[in-house]
């Protein structure tokens, strides 16, 4: 109902746009543009603006603006567009892309540009743009665009199916790598587009050259990584072959599943139909049950010492949380065993809470909801609990503009597990948590009537509206004292291990810099190993960030941890850290360009710099007991430090004349 209203309303503009005279065609454009963006988000409604393209362009969509001219357009600066126009321009560019797709399918002639001249651009913008189709909008698109970030990201899948993948085979087959380097939770996106490259190579597309091999090696990962299952045969069938193996081929195909989830992070459902098979088939098998079970999960032998100790807990995780349709929390299963977790006294007995929790009639609605009917509400949480557990740094926001909730869930999932399963079980039993603010009782009562963020995990869909209205509870609870309220939640949001003492760059009332020589001076001091006394953090802390976009402009504040300090191989000091945005690879201008793989990062980290992190940073925790001081911080460093903020995020911040953005 929704798409035939919104394609009435974008009929009725367009045809006030065509009624136009030239001149007037700009009063009546934004229309056009604004219903097309809302539709492109409904089902079927990219296809409806492709069919209208040639409409548009002969409406006056692109009239007197750069994009009148679709021969003199230039791939390189589509990025630059989407990250840095605002909302309108980035939908006359998305406008752009599906006019040139028609072109390219010789569905609209233009004059001046080829159908072979408009695939080629094409085919350049995607593999400039793969991020777009990967990770969804980051922090600038998010605190820039809104919704239209989402617009953004499914216009781009659309392109991709429409126009082949022989040119960007390599270009996504390199991005999906780097994106699932990052161990994320949620990896539909990057499964759909392992979907798409399966169709297109079975379409004979994408040559023969080394893209080509690597991108069947990813489809295999995902579709047939055993000798077993490599002709992709059906569920059916493969529980059949399984029954008929011996012990060396039950070992082969247990060491095969986990070298290649290992090696992409990615599970494929044969695999979940594997371990259940092992887990729960009734009967002798020809080889020992938990060795197969640890060969499957690709354990050490610190994770088999945990799966024989906890061999009945595993065995219903097992039988619980793996399904067809959360095959991925198998993953999750290896690392949280690996971790030793489990040995933990109160984490075992909470997990056998969850695993026979009885869910309120609102979260089984909710679950239900947003996840669909394909697994039951309980397995879907119980499948996110552990992904959770066992991949702490995987969390993402989604598209939700608040941070601050995805980190406290990643802080408690690394710190304090029994915690978190506390604050799971309240939620998805009562309808409510209670955290305290100061000796005062903090509830979520009310929660289920806010915001639900509809792209994270199950746990992150269950909790995140709870904390999110807990947190703005102990906002109010702090007004009227003067100061950034994070100085004060931090500490009672997350828990004990936050520092006390917070240093703030900005005056909250101002918004200029407030001592920032001194700021600088004390993280050095409280971080970095040659000024410390070389301690190392010994729980993650979290922090504040000034992000900047890919010119350095100020976009908005942003919660990030700081989780450790080390030399890479270079012999270069960088801060690792986990950000809770969907992908931690952005440039945040002026060479400020956020690594996740190849500089000692672990799965999940992001890292940079030592003096990259400290310019774009605004807030930080620490004890003043702690400081042990040594080394007096390199003078020059820190000047270096300060004129990168000034050129960028600080600039004009000194006298604080620039206005404030949101908080994310």
């Amino acid at each position: 109902m929704e798409s035939r209203q919104l394609i009435d309303k974008l009929e009725y503009a367009l045809e006030q746009l065509e009624q136009a005279r030239p001149f007037n065609k700009v009063r009546f454009r934004p229309a056009v543009l604004d219903v097309g963006g809302r539709l492109a988000c409904e089902p079927g409604g990219v296809d409806v603006l492709y069919r209208l393209a040639a409409r548009c362009d002969r409406a006056g969509v692109f009239a007197d603006t750069p994009w009148d001219q679709p021969a003199c357009l230039l791939p390189g600066l589509v990025r630059n567009t989407l990250e840095q126009g605002d909302r309108q321009t980035v939908l006359i560019e998305l406008f752009s892309q599906l006019r040139l797709l028609a072109i390219s399918n010789g569905v609209y002639m233009h004059g001046g540009i080829s159908a072979e001249q408009a695939r080629h651009f094409l085919a350049q913008v995607m593999a400039l743009n793969l991020d777009h189709l990967l990770s969804g909008p980051g922090e600038t698109m998010r605190a820039r665009l809104g919704r239209t970030g989402n617009t953004v990201s499914v216009v781009f899948r659309y392109l991709l199916e429409n126009i082949g993948f022989a040119d960007i085979l390599g270009s996504l087959v390199h991005e999906v790598r780097r994106i699932m380097s990052q161990r994320p939770l949620q990896v539909d996106s990057v499964k759909s587009m392992i979907t798409q490259i399966a169709l297109a190579r079975g379409r004979g597309e994408g040559g023969a050259g080394t893209a080509a091999a690597d991108a069947d090696r990813l489809v295999s990962s995902l579709f047939g990584p055993t000798q077993n299952c490599a002709d992709d045969p059906g569920v059916p069938l493969y529980r059949e072959r399984l029954a008929q193996l011996d012990a060396d081929a039950l070992q082969g195909e247990a060491n095969a599943f986990a070298a290649a989830m290992h090696e992409s992070g990615l599970v494929s459902d044969y695999h979940a139909v594997f371990l259940r098979w092992l887990a729960l088939e009734q009967g002798e098998l020809p080889v020992a049950r938990d060795s197969l079970l640890a060969l499957a999960l690709g354990l050490s032998s610190t994770g088999y010492d945990v799966l024989r100790t906890f061999h009945s807990l595993v065995t219903r995780l097992i039988e619980g949380a793996v399904q067809l349709g959360t095959a991925q929390c198998v993953y999750s299963l290896a690392q949280l065993l690996e971790s030793g977790m489990l040995y933990s006294a109160p984490v075992a007995p909470a997990l056998w809470r969850q695993i026979d929790l009885r869910l309120s009639p609102r979260c089984t609605e909710l679950l239900a909801a947003v996840f669909g009917p394909q697994v039951s509400p309980a397995s879907r949480l119980l499948a996110g609990t552990v992904q959770v557990l066992g991949q702490p740094l995987g969390i993402g926001q989604g598209n939700n503009p608040t941070c601050q909730a995805a980190r406290a869930i990643s802080m408690w999932a690394s710190n304090d597990p029994d915690y978190l399963l506390h604050l799971i079980s309240r939620a998805a039993h009562f309808d409510e948590i209670i955290l305290h603010f100061e000796g005062e009782a903090v509830s979520s009562a009310g929660a289920s009537g806010g915001a639900v963020p509809l792209d994270t995990d199950p746990v992150s869909v269950l909790l995140v509206p709870h904390l999110d209205l807990v947190y703005r509870r102990m906002g109010e609870l702090c007004a009227g004292r003067g100061d950034d309220p994070h100085r004060w939640i931090n500490p009672e949001l997350h828990g004990w291990w936050v520092g006390r003492q917070c240093f703030l760059a900005v005056d909250i009332h101002t918004g200029g810099l407030r001592d920032y020589d001194a700021f600088l001076h004390r993280f050095y001091c409280s971080y970095h190993p040659f000024y410390n006394g070389n301690q190392p953090i010994i729980h993650p802390q979290p922090a504040g960030l000034a992000v900047t976009d890919s010119t350095g402009a100020f976009v908005g504040w942003h919660a990030i941890t700081l989780i450790r300090v080390a030399l890479d191989s270079d012999n270069t000091m960088r801060m690792y850290f986990f950000n809770p945005n969907n992908d931690s690879g952005q440039d945040w201008g002026a060479g400020v360009k956020v690594s996740t793989q190849g500089r000692g990062e672990r799965h999940g980290e992001a890292s940079l710099p030592f003096p990259q992190l400290a310019s774009r940073l605004y807030l930080f925790h620490d004890d003043t007991e702690a400081l042990v001081p040594t080394t007096t911080p390199d003078a020059e460093e820190l000047a270096a430090v300060k004129e990168m903020a000034l050129s960028s995020w600080a600039a004009g911040r000194e006298v604080g004349l620039t206005p404030e953005r949101g908080h994310n």
